[in-house]
């Protein structure tokens, strides 16, 4: 299997790693430098600002007060790493506080203009080219009776500010790393709940594409990935049974086909080769017609089946007295009765009662449950049919004295093509479809159909459907 899901999560992180890290490199850095020049320059003009301000400093112009002056602004830029100058209003440098006390310090600055600042508070570079480096620079006058009379300027090398980003920034690479190294837990998460029970579902996935439906996928997990492995497993336990059913539906409906056409053909082939004299071939000639019919019924059932299997069935329901159609049906095996002296004894709740349903298909369920029990009921017994009407549903019961069905055979009665062995013995005729086809035409009407049988005793199927309503019944009335 190729592994094109996970090396795709896995390029994916890489991606996530590398741009992350381009990320913290180049805008982080950025805009920590841009903050850090801010908030120095910040203090540092606050600073220049008080300084200017003193009255120590408005002074400096008397001899006395100048080494007074230079110790406060040494003791300052010690404290605040920064070069301080004192400039007079014709840009020199009274005092430096990287260089020793000198009175006699009268430094120029070649091109000095104050109001170069004027757009801002600060200078980045190197300040008149008195440095070589770059700097940042404040600057702030000292006034006195509204007259400027000096300046006091600060200096900090972007030198140090670079190494006080670096270090902010070598926390912050440390931080990204442990951030990587923890998003590590989601690609062995992904691989742990995703890609694994994916491997193992793919596995079963070709299994079942060999043909191997008892094969059962391993996944077991309460998330998505374990409903759909269920979900698999239950779809290869349907197909299995499906195939199992297939198996035994070819098998079945390849017994009850040979049967009937062998015997046409071995009759048809006697009277071709004159086995079977010509005074005798009408009697073989209704035995192959009996045969013929046998399989057009049992065609026309498959082909009733097939229908409700593929599009479910159409129903044209009406509302009709279900007592009279039990009438006309139970009239219809008259002369089945008189020959085995059975008796069908009606009972009835009501002389009439009106149901909504499909007339003809209604009709064919009871035909089948009524020629069962003619067929399982012992010569010279009596089959009840009973109508009940209950909480809006009419109960249908057709109840034969005759052998009953067996307990391991109740359940099977349902399934296309079973017959019990009794049948198989005593009727040829039947298909074993007619209970398959009763139970669909119910379940299409939304309603159920039960069994209770006796072996010895008899059987009993009851079968409901839907009273029609209360204005249709007073119409039918």
């Amino acid at each position: 299997m190729k592994k094109t899901l996970y090396l795709k999560f896995l390029a994916a992180y890489i991606c996530f790693g590398v741009l992350s890290f381009i990320a913290v490199a180049t805008f982080s850095s950025r805009l920590l430098q841009n903050h850090l020049i801010k908030a120095k320059t910040e203090s540092m003009y606050k600073e220049a600002n008080t300084v200017a301000s003193g009255r120590l400093v408005q002074s400096y112009k008397n001899t006395s007060s100048t080494e007074g002056v230079y110790g406060v602004l040494n003791s300052l830029g010690a404290y605040q790493s920064v070069q301080i100058w004192l400039v007079d209003t014709e840009g020199r440098i009274i005092l430096d506080t990287v260089k020793e006390y000198d009175p006699e310090m009268a430094v120029p600055i070649p091109g000095f203009d104050p109001t170069a600042l004027s757009g801002g508070y600060y200078q980045q570079g190197n300040f008149f080219h008195m440095f070589s480096s770059d700097v940042l620079s404040v600057l702030a006058p000292i006034t006195t009776e509204f007259r400027t009379i000096g300046y006091i300027v600060m200096h900090y090398n972007l030198s140090e500010l670079d190494r006080e980003k670096n270090s902010i920034l070598n926390i912050v690479y440390i931080t990204w790393g442990c951030i990587l190294l923890l998003s590590l837990i989601i690609l062995l998460t992904f691989a742990l709940t995703v890609y694994v029970p994916l491997k193992r579902i793919i596995t079963g996935a070709n299994e079942y594409a060999a043909g191997n439906l008892n094969y059962k996928l391993p996944v077991e997990t309460r998330d998505e990935m374990g409903y759909l492995a269920a979900s698999l497993n239950y779809m290869a336990s349907e197909l299995n049974k499906s195939g199992e059913y297939q198996r035994k539906f070819i098998s079945n409906i390849s017994h009850d086909f040979r049967s009937p056409l062998t015997s046409i053909k071995g009759y048809v082939e006697a009277m071709l080769d004159g086995t079977i004299p010509c005074e005798m071939q009408e009697k073989y000639l209704n035995i192959v017609l009996t045969e013929t019919e046998r399989l057009n019924k049992l065609t026309s059932g498959l082909l009733t089946l097939n229908n409700f299997d593929d599009k479910g069935t159409l129903l044209d329901k009406t509302d009709f007295d279900i007592n009279r159609v039990i009438k006309n049906t139970a009239a219809t095996f008259e002369g089945t009765c008189r020959t085995k002296g059975i008796t069908i004894e009606l009972i009835f709740d009501t002389p009439s009662l009106i149901v909504r349903a499909d007339l003809g298909k209604i009709q064919q369920v009871l035909y089948n449950l009524i020629d069962n029990a003619i067929k399982f009921s012992y010569p010279n017994s009596s089959i009840y049919i009973e109508t009940t009407e209950k909480h809006e549903k009419i109960f249908i019961s057709v109840k034969d004295s005759g052998e009953g069905i067996p307990k391991d055979s109740i359940k099977k009665i349902w399934e296309r093509f079973y017959k019990t062995d009794p049948s198989r013995g005593k009727d040829k005729k039947g298909t074993g479809l007619g209970l398959a086809i009763t139970k669909e035409i119910i379940q299409a009407h939304g309603q159920n159909i039960n069994v209770v049988s006796t072996e010895g005793v008899g059987s009993e199927f009851t079968f409901t459907l839907d009273l029609a309503p209360d204005d249709t019944r007073e119409y039918h009335e």
